[in-house]
């Protein structure tokens, strides 16, 4: 058999194949039209790396949800949900609120500073040394981390939906695999617009493509349920769903519930553990990718203007309460007929590994023409966030270590030119380390958390100090940047068996009381400053007191709780004992909760009161917080919608 024969076994029809090659030839010539110049001007450094800051709030927001969904969630996550049920959203629903904080408390302060860079932000705060460390690691983190787990996901999918698992085609002498040939094809689709036209043509395709995303994927999840519902309709899968999974034989399941506990799922509760999944260490994953991950805030950082940015990230966070409905209801689909095999006959392909559940399902329950519709939402979650990486990469190269220190006086034609090299070595680059690194593995969702997780510690105790304490010192940056990875690696090592969640809480933990020692003992940069008015000190003692003793009493009540429950008899049930049941769904975790939020009443005491500050700090403004009334209001319905969720669904 040829390839088309494997495709047309498949069930994928040329109507598909149409609509899929007609969606990819749009997305490339859009992609080329909006990075274009006006005939006779050259297109300068802002507008190849930052799209000119012309980016509107709609554009700011589709751009944030395409370059951050990819086969990592529609795979991954499915993936995931199939072994582990729904409480793998938390991520998505957590990621919701995050962005309303960022927009509020971050954003304004970084669209202020006019940066190009994140690590170019930490070399004007603290200095060169603790910048290029930063700029190294986020290279190296998006061309092994980011740039080979979405292609090679990507690949997996399209592998699996076209019916090509373990296809290889002789070329030149030489036996390639269909997986390694999709791959390449996503990274030169991906390439071509990207490389050339930078930012402008990432962002604007990405409103076209966040289109698809959403259609494409609600339409899978609408099928599946109505197969789950035996014909009957969506409302009937989903009431079949929530019937069998939380009553009879199946009264334990994890698979419908967002808090896991862990007597009902251990392996499921090492994944997603408990409340860990909403006050724990998901904060640290929340923060570090939607703060101060550059692929990411470059898209804030390109907007009009500060308030433009902010109806972005709100806009932006709606979206992502859609997330779940996409991606994670049709893991737990999958996993529902994996276990009622009686519900649908003569289905194509299995599910060997949970990352097989997305692609299984649009392969045997979307039908001809809509079955391209799904293809292209998928191909539009890769391609986006490949394109987004490739220019964040090159952005981060060219601006942070080839202008820096290679080439200080480089125009922007140069810097342009060197952009578009850089996209194109990570290309070549992650596609050599692809298959080594991901060959192996059952769900690539939990992969890229974890090891994503290694650096998100250290970087949201560098980076959210360095914006918010006037203290923070650059001897305490540099420390806490050399501690970050080794202190993951002793704690992966010694305490493998322990939820990498609760890893990166205890890592936080030991990192953000080294930070503020080192930087209260650092008088080296120290300079005297004048206290802020007293209209905005008396706000900051206020609000120091506030967080300060609600920090104290969540680390106090995470005492109680988890030394009352050591002293509990042996065999007592957590469906009887409320002690034992807050042990369960591991209440540990609001020990990090309370130094988080301890933290900041450290820097709000401390800005309010001191005398001295870092000579680089930056100013305390109280002003940049202030919000719209309805950002205030769009960041209100956001935090309900998804308090009731949990509510629902605890």
């Amino acid at each position: 058999m040829n390839v088309l024969d494997y495709i047309e076994a498949s069930g994928f029809r040329v109507v598909d194949l149409v609509i899929v090659i007609a969606y990819l030839l749009l997305l490339i010539c859009l992609g080329l039209f909006f990075g274009r110049t006006k005939k006779g001007q050259e297109k300068s450094a802002g507008d190849y790396f930052l799209a000119g800051n012309t980016l509107t709030w709609w554009a700011v927001g589709a751009s944030l949800i395409a370059a951050n969904i990819s086969a990592e969630q529609f795979i991954g996550m499915s993936g995931t949900s199939y072994a582990d049920g729904i409480a793998t959203a938390a991520y998505e629903l957590m990621a919701a609120v995050t962005l309303v904080v960022i927009g509020k408390f971050l954003l304004p302060i970084m669209l202020k500073r006019k940066i190009f860079t994140i690590p170019q932000f930490l070399r004007e705060r603290y200095n060169d040394g603790v910048g290029l460390a930063f700029s190294i690691l986020w290279l190296f983190l998006y061309v092994f981390v980011n740039l080979t787990s979405v292609a090679w996901l990507g690949a997996l999918a399209i592998e699996q939906i076209l019916g090509l698992q373990g296809v290889s085609v002789a070329l030149g002498g030489y036996t390639v695999s269909m997986r390694m040939i999709i791959i390449l094809m996503l990274f030169i689709i991906a390439g071509i617009y990207s490389i050339y036209g930078g930012l402008a043509s990432v962002a604007w395709t990405d409103v076209l493509q966040v289109t698809f995303l959403v259609g494409g994927g609600l339409v899978t999840a609408w099928f599946a349920l109505t197969a789950v519902g035996g014909g009957e309709g969506v409302l009937a899968g989903l009431n079949n769903i929530f019937t069998d999974l939380t009553t009879g034989e199946h009264l334990h399941d994890s698979h419908l519930h967002l808090v896991i506990q862990r007597s009902h799922g251990e392996s499921a509760f090492a994944n997603v553990p408990g409340i860990a999944a909403v006050v724990g260490g998901v904060w640290l994953t929340n923060l570090g990718y939607w703060g101060f991950n550059q692929y990411i805030t470059q898209k804030g950082l390109a907007a009009k203007s500060t308030q433009e940015a902010q109806k972005g990230l709100i806009f932006a966070g709606f979206l992502k309460i859609l997330i779940p409905f996409i991606v994670v209801l049709p893991g737990v689909c999958a996993y529902y007929i994996s276990i009622h095999p009686e519900i649908v006959s003569n289905l194509q392909g299995s599910i060997n590994v949970a990352d097989d559940a997305y692609p299984w399902l649009v392969r045997n329950f979307t039908p001809t023409g809509v079955k391209g519709l799904t293809f292209a939402a998928l191909a539009a979650a890769i391609i986006s966030s490949l394109a987004s990486m490739f220019n964040s990469t090159s952005t981060l190269f060219t601006m942070d270590i080839y202008k820096k220190y290679i080439n200080k006086g480089a125009g922007d034609r140069n810097l342009v030119a060197v952009g578009r090299i850089t996209s194109l070595c990570a290309l070549v680059i992650a596609a050599i380390a692809v298959k080594p690194l991901l060959g192996g593995l059952d769900q690539a969702f939990q992969y890229i958390q974890e090891y994503s997780g290694f650096i998100y510690p250290g970087i949201i105790t560098v980076f959210g100090m360095g914006l918010l304490w006037k203290r923070a010192s650059g001897r305490a940056a540099v420390w806490t940047a050399i501690a970050t990875i080794p202190l993951g690696v002793l704690f992966k090592v010694f305490m493998g068996d322990v939820p990498f969640q609760f890893r990166a809480g205890y890592i936080f933990m030991i990192l953000m009381a080294m930070f503020v020692i080192i930087s209260v003992i650092d008088n080296r940069n120290s300079e005297q400053c004048t206290l802020p008015s007293e209209y905005d000190r008396a706000r900051m003692m206020k609000w120091s007191k506030i967080l300060g003793l609600s920090g104290l009493f969540f680390i106090l009540l995470a005492a109680v709780v988890v030394i009352w429950g050591a002293c509990l008899p042996e065999g007592t049930s957590p469906e009887t004992n409320l002690i034992a049941y807050l042990n369960d769904i591991g209440f540990q975790t609001f020990f990090f909760f309370g130094v988080l939020v301890g933290c900041s009443s450290i820097w709000l005491h401390s800005n309010a009161n001191d005398t001295y500050r870092d000579a680089k700090a930056l100013e305390v403004d109280l002003s940049l917080f202030h919000t719209s009334r309805g950002y205030a209001v769009g960041g209100a319905f956001i935090i309900v919608i998804v308090a009731i969720l949990y509510v629902i669904l605890w």
